[in-house]
C-alpha cells in the first residue's frame, strides 16, 4: 500500500485537493446540464460558471476556519448578488420567465460549502438530485399540467399524513392489539406503489389505450380498475375486446402489487419468495391468454384512475387492513393456521390489504411465514375469481361471458400450484426455518 508521504503530500494539502476535486466534479455535473440548453437559447451561466461557483463555496468555507468567517460572508453576498443579476437578465433583458438557473447556481455554491465541511456523500446525493430535476424539466412540466387542483390537495394531505402525523403517533400498540404507527406506515407504502402507476397513467394518457391503462390501474387497485373497465364495456359495447384484455392484465398487476407490498413490509424476502410460485404461474397463464388474442384496433379511450393520495380511500384501506389484522390475529389464536386462512376472504375487497396484514403478523412473529404467504396467495386467488362477478354486476353481459372461462382457468392453475405447495416449500425450507 502506497502512503501519501511517498508523494510528499502533507495531510492538509491532500484534504484540500480532495475537496476541491469533488467540488470540480459537482460543478461540472450541474453545469453541463445548464450548458446543454445553449443550442436553444442564450445561456448566462454555463459549465464554467457553475464549476467556479462550487469551488468558490468550498474555498471560502475551507479558509473561514483560518482567516475568519468574513470571507464566507463576502463570497455568499457576491454569489447572491450574481444570482439576482442573473434573474434580472433573464426576465428583463431576455424577456423570459424562470428562476431555475439562479437557484441552481446558488445551490451549487452551497454544495461547495458542504464539501468543505466534509459532507461528501450528502453533497453528491443532492447534486445528482438537482441535476435529475433539471434534466427532467419537460416531463415534470407535463405531469404538473396534467394534475388537477384536487390531486394537489390530496398530495398535501398525504404529506401531512406521512411527515406530520406518522412521526408523532406513539409506537405502542392500542390495547396491545394494533399499532397505529404500523397502520399509517402501511398506508404510506401502498400509496407509494399506487403513485407509480398513477404517474405513468397521467403521463401517457390515452397513448396506451384501455389494456395499458387497465394494467396500470390494477397496480393501484385491481378491483377498482376492473369496475372502471366494466363500466366502459356497458357504455361502449364496441370496446369489449379492449376491456377484456385490460381486465386480464389486472391479474398480472395484482400479482406485482401484492409481491411488492409483501417485500416492502417483509424485507427479508421470505414471504414474497413463498408467494412467488402460484403467482408466477397465474401471471404466465394470463400473459399467454393476452398474447393469444387477435390484434385489436387502437382507441383513445382509457380508464379514470383516482389519486392514490386521496385521504378517504387511504383511510378506507387502513381500516380494512386493521380489521383483517385483528380478525387474523384472533382467528389464529383460536383456530391456528386454519383460522388465519379464513381471512383470505378479504381478497374480495382487497388482496393487497390481506397481504399487508399477513406480512405484518409474520414479521411480528404472530404467525409463520408459510401461513402468511399461503393466506396472501389465497386472497389473490379469491380476488381473481371475484373479478368476473364484478363485471357481471357493473358491465355488459357479453363481457362476463367472454371473461369468466379465462378467469376460472387462471384461478384453477393458481389453486393447483397452491395445493402442490409441498414440492416448492421443500426448496425454500432453509429460508423459512
Amino acid at each position: 500500500m502506497i502512503s501519501t508521504t511517498t508523494f510528499g503530500l502533507d495531510p492538509f494539502l491532500l484534504d484540500a485537493l480532495k475537496k476541491i476535486g469533488l467540488s470540480l466534479l459537482i460543478g461540472i455535473l450541474i453545469g453541463l446540464e445548464r450548458e446543454s440548453w445553449r443550442s436553444d437559447k442564450r445561456i448566462f451561466a454555463g459549465v464554467r460558471t457553475f464549476t467556479i461557483t462550487c469551488i468558490l463555496g468550498t474555498t471560502s468555507a475551507f479558509l473561514a476556519d483560518y482567516i475568519g468567517y468574513g470571507i464566507l460572508l463576502i463570497t455568499t453576498l457576491f454569489v447572491a448578488v450574481s444570482c439576482l443579476l442573473l434573474i434580472h437578465e433573464v426576465h428583463l433583458v431576455e424577456n423570459r420567465s424562470g428562476f431555475t438557473s439562479a437557484v441552481a447556481l446558488f445551490s451549487t455554491y452551497l454544495l461547495g460549502i458542504l464539501v468543505a465541511e466534509g459532507f461528501f456523500q450528502i453533497s453528491l446525493i443532492i447534486a445528482v438530485t438537482i441535476t435529475a430535476l433539471l434534466v427532467e424539466k419537460k416531463p415534470l412540466h407535463t405531469l404538473a399540467g396534467s394534475l388537477s387542483q384536487r390531486d394537489i390537495i390530496d398530495a398535501l394531505q398525504f404529506i401531512a399524513l406521512a411527515f406530520i402525523l406518522y412521526p408523532i403517533v406513539p409506537d405502542e400498540p392500542v390495547y396491545d392489539v394494533v399499532s397505529l404507527k404500523s397502520v399509517i406506515l402501511i398506508i404510506i407504502l401502498v400509496s407509494a406503489v399506487s403513485f407509480v402507476s398513477y404517474v405513468l397513467l397521467k403521463k401517457t394518457g390515452t397513448k396506451g389505450g384501455i389494456p395499458y391503462s387497465g394494467f396500470l390501474g390494477g397496480l393501484a387497485s385491481s378491483v377498482a380498475s376492473t369496475i372502471s373497465l366494466s363500466n366502459i364495456s356497458k357504455e361502449k359495447p364496441s370496446l369489449i375486446e379492449h376491456v377484456y384484455v385490460g381486465a386480464l392484465l389486472t391479474i398480472i398487476s395484482m400479482v406485482i402489487r401484492d409481491l411488492v407490498i409483501a417485500f416492502l413490509i417483509d424485507t427479508s424476502g421470505k414471504m414474497p419468495l413463498l408467494m412467488l410460485p402460484p403467482f408466477l404461474i397465474m401471471s404466465i397463464a394470463t400473459y399467454l391468454l393476452v398474447r393469444s388474442t387477435e390484434d385489436i384496433p387502437d382507441t383513445d379511450e382509457t380508464i379514470e384512475l383516482k389519486s392514490p393520495f386521496a385521504i378517504v380511500p387511504a383511510l378506507k384501506f387502513g381500516a380494512l387492513f386493521t380489521i383483517i389484522l385483528i380478525v387474523a390475529n384472533i382467528a389464529n389464536s383460536i383456530g391456528g393456521p386454519l383460522g388465519t386462512y379464513a381471512t383470505a376472504i378479504g381478497g374480495i375487497a382487497s388482496s393487497s390489504a390481506v397481504t399487508a396484514s399477513m406480512a405484518s403478523l409474520a414479521i411480528a412473529g404472530e404467525i409463520s411465514y408459510i401461513t402468511a404467504a399461503e393466506t396472501a396467495v389465497l386472497a389473490g386467488i379469491i380476488s381473481t375469481i371475484s373479478k368476473p362477478f364484478y363485471m357481471k354486476v357493473t358491465g355488459a353481459d357479453e363481457l362476463f361471458r367472454k371473461t369468466i372461462y379465462y378467469f376460472v382457468l387462471v384461478t384453477v392453475l393458481g389453486i393447483v400450484v397452491f395445493f402442490g405447495r409441498e414440492y416448492y416449500l421443500n426448496t425454500f425450507k432453509k429460508l423459512i426455518i
